[in-house]
């Protein structure tokens, strides 16, 4: 009997740790209108926030980040006005920022508190009427406006393309370390909770819309399926184009997707589109878009075939695609960044000037499905846990269709071209290796000094560890720890704690030495 007790204590206490783990659950719906002429965003918002934490909440910390744009007092340009390589994008700019705000919880007004940061104007507190204890849920609705910045870091317009990103109110995350209510910055990305999203999209009829999730809207996603597919078999310089219902002015698109910790729409009048579908290995079928400028000669002809190559084999490495649809867009002409992912969408803004470069910029911003959107790291505080891993993905992506490295681009001696995929990977590695890169991989993106060593040690130093990893015990272990990874942490918040735990699964063996990298600055050597 006694045994008997003792055992069923145990399995108790086992029950107990595994429910240790929760995050709260958001369930947005969004009406917006676009005004095109004046760059305008006139919306409302509902949303309903369940506590599943094991604390009573009497307040939620939310973003506003269009704030973030308002003007040069705020963290943004702070950040950018003090380094050297970025603050050149703060020439010629106009500003954004939200308004119109006016809480209300379960119908009933609320109030709003600033931040007591200054240059946090895009951080505001809703204090809760009531208190919100565990397991409660609570209806959270607000009109707002936002003026759209011109496009110099990731959200805005240029020309007649809108890329609406960070566009709306959203909760702050709330997880065991407590609130995570951080300012909008240009290096520096983000920390959501997983939400499920309706949004209703009201555009002028002439344009062509790319956004997170679903199209229920049945005869515009009729007509892009048709275009696209068209496009995606007929790749000449004579395209079919998008055909607008004049006999409205406007129309309204609607789109839904759930387990998904963002949402970003896009939208311009002159877009191509290609449609295909992508078939993984258990037998899912994805519908894959692209959505590209009408240039002459463009290398974007071929951009559907790069968006299904970067999905298959991100599933076959770490995990299956989990959504739906898989898609991206070309951003704004002549900006030097690669892009910008959102879940199931991303932007493109690298030049078109080599296949190969355009191919391996989208296979990372899809990859970013995998680190960003279907693993909910927190990327503020741990950079490599989302660039870092995303990024060894992409260099054996290259190395094994090409023979080439994004870092090095067409630096590299033709000799080394000629090298099986592992044997170039290693050279490109030893090169990395050369390269200075001294705070340590484990640094949060706010601690940086400047953007050259953000990019340096969150893709390059943190892709050179991963490498270190495999090269310490084997590319079938480091495959199997991410399906690992994958398999408990999808749609979840995983820590580095959780990758090493998923490692030493794989390895049967102690990673301490190998993790404790993370901390060490300068050179591996």
């Amino acid at each position: 009997m006694k045994k008997l007790l003792m055992m069923c204590l145990l399995l108790q206490a086992k029950g107990f740790a595994q429910s240790t783990y929760w995050q709260q659950d958001v369930q947005y719906k969004i009406d917006v209108a676009l005004n095109d002429q004046d760059k305008v965003l006139t919306a409302s918002e509902t949303i309903v926030y369940k506590n599943n934490s094991p604390e009573t909440l009497n307040f939620i910390w939310f973003h506003i980040w269009p704030n973030a744009y308002k003007n040069i007092n705020t963290a943004l340009f702070q950040q950018l006005s003090t380094d050297e390589e970025r603050k050149k994008k703060l020439e010629k700019i106009s500003f954004g920022y939200i308004d119109g705000l006016s809480f209300t919880i379960n119908g009933k007004p609320a109030t709003i508190e600033a931040h007591p940061n200054p240059t946090y104007i895009d951080i505001i507190k809703l204090v809760l009427l009531e208190p919100l204890k565990p397991g409660e849920s609570i209806t959270i609705a607000t009109p707002f406006k936002v003026q759209l910045p011109s496009y110099f870091s990731r959200s805005g317009f240029a020309d007649n393309e809108i890329m609406a990103c960070q566009w709306y109110p959203k909760p702050a995350v709330f997880d065991k370390d407590g609130w995570h209510e951080f300012p909008y910055l240009d290096y520096g990305e983000f920390y959501s909770e997983y939400g499920t999203y309706k949004v209703n999209i009201t555009v002028p009829t002439d344009y062509v819309v790319g956004a997170t999730g679903v199209l229920q809207t049945a005869s515009e996603l009729n007509q892009y399926k048709t275009l696209g597919r068209a496009n995606a078999l007929i790749r000449n310089n004579k395209p079919q184009l998008y055909k607008a219902d004049n006999t409205a002015a406007t129309k309204t698109l609607t789109y839904v997707q759930d387990n998904v910790p963002d949402f970003g729409w896009f939208a311009d009048k002159d877009l191509v589109i290609q449609y295909d579908t992508v078939q993984l290995a258990s037998g899912k079928i994805v519908d894959a878009f692209s959505y590209y400028h009408n240039k002459k000669n463009t290398l974007w002809v071929n951009s559907i075939d790069y968006i299904k190559d970067g999905t298959r084999k991100y599933s076959e490495w770490i995990g299956e695609y989990a959504y739906p649809v898989v898609q991206a867009i070309e951003g704004p002409k002549n900006n030097s960044s690669g892009g910008m992912e959102y879940p199931t969408i991303t932007l493109i803004t690298s030049p078109d000037a080599k296949k190969e470069t355009l191919d391996g910029v989208i296979a990372h911003e899809v990859g970013h499905n995998w680190f960003m959107s279907m693993l909910g790291s927190n990327e503020r505080a741990h950079t490599w846990q989302d660039e870092g891993l995303n990024s060894y993905f992409q260099f054996r992506y290259e190395a094994e269709k090409y023979r080439i490295n994004s870092i090095f681009g067409s630096s590299l001696p033709p000799a080394l071209k000629e090298k099986n995929a592992d044997d170039f990977l290693a050279a490109i590695y030893m090169g990395l290796s050369r390269i200075p890169m001294e705070p340590a991989i484990e640094t949060p993106a706010d601690k940086f000094a400047n953007s050259q060593d953000y990019g340096l040690v969150s893709y390059v130093k943190a892709a050179l560890w991963m490498y270190i990893i495999e090269a310490s015990t084997s590319r079938e272990v480091v495959d199997r720890a991410f399906h690992i990874y994958f398999d408990k942490w999808k749609f979840k918040h995983p820590q580095p704690s959780d990758l090493k735990a998923a490692f030493e699964e794989a390895s049967g063996k102690k990673m301490n030495n190998l993790f404790d990298l993370l901390n060490k600055t300068g050179s591996f050597q």
